[in-house]
């Protein structure tokens, strides 16, 4: 798909600068470099200054909030970006995060920063960033995610200790060395014909469907997560699978891998605890999803690689 870098997180030619990671001295010396920026994340939200990645100079009162080093995100126009975790800080009264819900549109903000700058969630603002911005977020999230969730050796069960300028941890006991996650995910534009196949998950808010997607298992090919993944949800069987587009996805850690999954049978047969309800729709119905004045189903979220394939399919630019 020649459009496929151009999906939200699809990458700007970021130098995420491996051969750094392994000098002390020389992330030390960037770290203390008028030219660097450093972004703050608190509790799995960046920092944002209007629409914007929130980047903070070295020394700012905000980054003292920080438990551990910064990690290295890479080098942009040969300036080093760090991302650090701010998750100690408390904000003020009725500022807490928005428990157990699907997007949290709270935000927060720090005293020690303009109004302007404030901690929110990124699929609500990740279609506004700039590429290379997006990237870099994305990047962050992902990666401070990942060190809060594996801060014990999976061998030993010991506390482990970032290395590698936050690109692995170590554990001191046993030696093991553990590297970030990526969980790939194959989302799929299910086509039959001049209709294609929505879903929708029980708990998502009211009117929300997207393309299929699942988990992929060990051991399978991407043809073939496609095909099971289908099957199990809705019954189609699934033939021809091509590659599509692929996109980063830090909530928390997914590589969503886009295809295009050609049916060989239209007839639906739900798992109800993978699906509330399916439905097939043309170009037409689809593009009035898109255009948000469907009398049933919601517009996707702009950013999210659901949408970016339905947008080319109704366009006809899936080549």
């Amino acid at each position: 798909m020649r459009l496929a870098e151009t999906v939200t997180f699809g990458g700007a030619g970021l130098d995420r600068a491996a051969g750094l990671r392994g000098d002390p001295e020389a992330v030390a010396a960037h770290l203390c470099a008028g030219e660097t920026r450093i972004l703050p994340v608190w509790r799995g939200k960046p920092l944002f200054a209007g629409n914007a990645a929130g980047w903070l100079p070295p020394g700012h009162a905000v980054l003292a909030e920080a438990a551990e080093a910064p990690v290295l995100l890479g080098l942009e126009g040969g300036a080093a970006r760090f991302a650090v975790d701010v998750s100690g800080w408390e904000p003020p009264a009725g500022e807490a995060l928005a428990e157990g819900v699907f997007f949290d549109p709270t935000e927060q903000r720090h005293p020690a920063l303009p109004g302007d700058h404030r901690f929110a969630e990124l699929r609500g603002l990740m279609a506004e960033l700039a590429a290379g911005d997006a990237e870099l977020v994305a990047t962050a999230k992902a990666l401070l995610g990942w060190h809060r969730s594996h801060r014990f050796c999976s061998a030993c069960g010991r506390p482990s200790a970032v290395i590698e300028a936050g690109w692995q941890r170590r554990c001191p006991d046993c030696g093991t060395r553990h590297f970030p996650r990526t969980d790939p995910v194959v989302i799929m534009l299910v086509t039959c014909g001049e209709r294609t196949l929505l879903g929708r998950s029980p708990g998502w808010p009211e009117g929300m469907y997207s393309c299929l997607a699942g988990f992929m298992e060990p051991g399978e090919t991407i043809e073939a997560a496609v095909r099971r993944e289908v099957a199990e949800e809705t019954g189609v069987r699934i033939g021809r699978v091509s590659y599509l587009a692929s996109q980063p996805w830090p909530y928390p850690s997914s590589l969503m891998i886009g295809c295009l999954a050609e049916a060989e049978s239209e007839a639906i047969t739900l798992d109800p605890v993978e699906l509330e309800a399916a439905v097939w729709i043309g170009r037409e119905e689809a593009a009035r999803v898109l255009a948000g004045d469907h009398p049933t189903i919601r517009r996707p979220r702009r950013g999210a690689i659901a949408g970016f394939l339905l947008t080319h399919w109704v366009a006809d630019r899936l080549d």
